[in-house]
């Protein structure tokens, strides 16, 4: 028997999990499961990874402003003829950047809340993840052995009506 909330196995006639503390108000019977063992993993790795875009989304945006922008005045910088083009490409790369950080927290926060509609935002951004070698590569590919078959979509719903 495990515990509903963060899936130790508990010893018969516990009020309370030996791990999270919460008390046992029904004993849920469990089979091991990659989704069930995995799933606070990946909503971690999600939240993180995004954060890091997240950073660097804001960094890019400053640089395409100040010193695309001509916010500040550097000597010797860049001259009109670039600054023309490049601003607003950098502008676009920085706010992609910063909705593609949205999504990974969306999801991240999704699963380790356990929402029902989370598993398809992991899936989607795991998918797009696929692109950013090596470490989106590496995260996307653990997101979809973990929530992509048939199998994960059953196990992910008994998880969601659990929590």
């Amino acid at each position: 028997m495990y515990c509903d909330q963060c899936g130790a196995p508990l010893q018969s006639g516990e009020p309370r999990c030996g791990r999270c503390g919460k008390t046992v108000l029904g004993l849920i019977e469990l089979r091991r499961s990659r989704v069930r063992e995995h799933v606070r993993l990946v909503g971690i790795l999600w939240m993180a990874y995004s954060a890091l875009h997240a950073v660097g989304g804001v960094v890019v945006i400053m640089v395409a402003q100040v010193i695309f922008g001509r916010v500040i005045h550097i000597p010797n910088g860049p001259p009109p003829e670039v600054t023309v083009w490049l601003r607003p490409i950098l502008s676009f790369v920085g706010w992609l950047l910063l909705v593609k950080a949205a999504a990974g927290l969306i999801a991240g926060w999704g699963l380790l809340q356990r929402q029902d509609w989370a598993r398809t935002v992991a899936l989607v951004v795991g998918f797009v993840a696929l692109l950013n070698v090596p470490i989106g590569t590496a995260l996307g590919i653990y997101t979809l052995w973990v929530l992509l078959p048939a199998q994960s979509d059953e196990e992910y719903k008994a998880l969601a009506k659990a929590a």
